[in-house]
């Protein structure tokens, strides 16, 4: 046995022994063996589906961040940072939102179907945009500035119907926009846990195309892969998984940049399929760990504050640590 085969198999123990603390006292107090009448169903319809959305959402989340850092090939290339998450969040504001802010009844008997779909639609939207706009600038800095700037653009867009909404739904929205794994439900994650496995199947079973993308268009095409084909392959797998995860949990910031590279650096090895499983673990550990550090702090603080205290110096020493990409 290998020693990223063991790094993989010790960081599987480490994302169970994560799951469970989170399971136990990642709340308003602390479950223990001894059962009572409220503990089968705080366990069962609070702790349950909470521990699975993390898990659920940081994988989602770090095998979207590797795939567009693959497709873009920039270590900093993310749903976040290129404004997937915006496009996201601006079509879910939309539905929460446009009925007050423009007259509008966009959210009628749809519930939790409408944000799924708007989420996925504005995260496809944008990512299709700097998709095309990649095939036109070469150079990955200056794409990644009007990565930049379309997710400030997006930013104004929203800040308009945030204006102009009513104080439940702008309550609402901004509740959601904090990012939180606490709020999907049983019932939401019948929904919710289907496509983000089929998706995460998806880019296991299609692995072998991404990692002739690694080695450059050029030789991934005189080596037979349609390169439009497969990146707009990988850009729909990359939109559902984040779109799906901010419709959710909300848009949760720096677990698609941070996780990859750490990846890289943890694992020294070029399979992408590798990476795929490495990526879905420690971005599992994250929001765990996150998500534990939340509940543990008095008083709670929102998830996606977590994530970028956590994320953000981590990408700070990750860039510094490797000078090379």
């Amino acid at each position: 046995m290998n020693a990223n085969a063991i790094k993989l198999g010790l960081l599987l123990l480490l994302c169970v022994g994560l799951a469970l603390l989170n399971l136990f006292f990642a709340g308003s107090e602390s479950l223990s063996f001894n059962l009572d009448n409220n503990t089968p169903f705080i366990f069962w319809q609070i702790r349950w589906p909470k521990m699975w959305s993390a898990i659920l959402a940081g994988s989602s989340l770090a095998i979207s961040g590797l795939i567009l850092q693959i497709l873009f090939r920039n270590p900093l290339a993310g749903p976040y940072v290129l404004g997937i998450s915006s496009g996201a969040s601006f079509m879910v504001a939309l539905t929460l939102l446009g009925s007050s802010a423009l007259g509008w009844q966009l959210q009628a008997g749809l519930g939790t179907s409408s944000i799924v779909a708007a989420a996925v639609m504005g995260s496809f939207t944008v990512t299709l945009l700097i998709s095309a706009l990649s095939l036109k600038v070469k150079n990955n800095t200056l794409l990644l500035l009007i990565g930049l700037m379309f997710g400030q653009i997006i930013g104004a867009a929203q800040g308009f119907l945030e204006y102009f909404g009513n104080s439940d739904s702008l309550k609402q929205f901004v509740i959601w926009s904090m990012g939180s794994v606490r709020n999907v439900t049983a019932s939401d994650l019948v929904i919710y846990a289907p496509l983000v496995v089929i998706g995460i199947g998806l880019c296991v079973r299609y692995a072998k195309p991404l990692q002739l993308l690694t080695l450059g268009n050029q030789y991934a095409q005189n080596l037979g892969l349609h390169i439009k084909n497969n990146r707009f392959l990988w850009i729909s797998l990359s939109s559902v998984l984040t779109g799906v995860t901010t419709a959710f949990c909300g848009p949760i910031a720096f677990v698609g940049i941070a996780i990859p590279i750490a990846s890289r650096l943890l694992f020294k090895t070029a399979s992408q399929l590798f990476h795929l499983l490495s990526c879905a673990l420690l971005g599992s550990c994250m929001l765990l760990l996150s998500d534990l550090i939340c509940f543990l702090s008095t008083p709670h603080l929102p998830l996606n504050m977590v994530t970028t205290l956590l994320g953000c110096p981590l990408v700070i020493y990750l860039m510094f640590k490797q000078k090379t990409w």
